[in-house]
């Protein structure tokens, strides 16, 4: 069992909140909740982006943006435009979809002239990549991450958390072995507890989408504190 502190935790989570139901109230919380824990950002939907900025004024917690999600299927152009948007709202990291069709269909040219459409569109933000990993094969998802990186994205990332299936860690293994140490690996979708979080770090995630973040890092907590504490030599 890798051993984990709770500063370590929670500079690697992404709380995040993208429901269509969330509203002001909801993004409010959010943010409240991550200047507390000291989340690393706060990940939400374009249109709460200037909003959760403005909340995270002075805390040193992040906005990240989804762009063309959940399904990646929409074009370049309106992409671009969406993560233009949001770094001008105040985001400094975007995660975008994939065009996962073209991908399956081995359009490798457009999977990352896609990419590097965001790239370029979101700079000086960093980009994530979302693969969707549930639709693909080992082989496909190894030729998107190695897009992903050919196009300028910093991160390759697993789930929107919105398909069948989310993180496992033999895919974040898959990815890590492919892009390398220098690329970060997130994982998301599905992770609700302790025991899925050090699964997935072992296996290369260094960042994590959480939407139950509070719950794991009080899980954390509690942990800790049933630990025996160690005797007292003198006693």
């Amino acid at each position: 069992m890798i051993d984990l502190d709770r500063e370590k935790l929670v500079k690697m989570i992404d709380h995040t909140e993208l429901s269509a139901c969330a509203g002001e109230e909801r993004i409010a919380e959010l943010c409240g909740e991550a200047r507390r824990f000291g989340f690393y950002t706060v990940c939400v939907n374009g249109g709460h982006v200037r909003s959760a900025f403005e909340k995270l004024q002075g805390s040193g917690v992040l906005v990240c943006a989804v762009v063309g999600f959940p399904l990646g299927a929409g074009t370049s152009i309106a992409k671009a435009f969406e993560a233009r948007e949001a770094v001008k709202n105040g985001a400094a990291e975007i995660d975008m979809t994939i065009h996962i069709g073209a991908l399956r269909e081995k359009k490798r040219a457009a999977v990352r002239d896609d990419i590097r459409a965001v790239v370029d569109a979101s700079a000086p933000a960093l980009v994530k990549v979302i693969l969707e990993t549930c639709f693909l094969t080992d082989e496909e998802i190894v030729a998107g991450c190695m897009l992903a990186v050919e196009a300028g994205a910093r991160y390759v990332k697993t789930s929107t958390g919105f398909a069948p299936a989310g993180a496992s860690p033999t895919q974040v293994r898959l990815m890590r072995r492919t892009v390398g140490a220098d690329i970060g690996v997130k994982a998301s979708g599905g992770i609700r507890n302790l025991r899925d979080v050090r699964r997935l770090i072992q296996a290369g995630a260094s960042r994590l989408g959480l939407s139950a973040s509070v719950a794991i890092v009080e899980e954390l907590a509690l942990e800790k504190n049933a630990r025996p504490k160690a005797k007292d030599n003198h006693d």
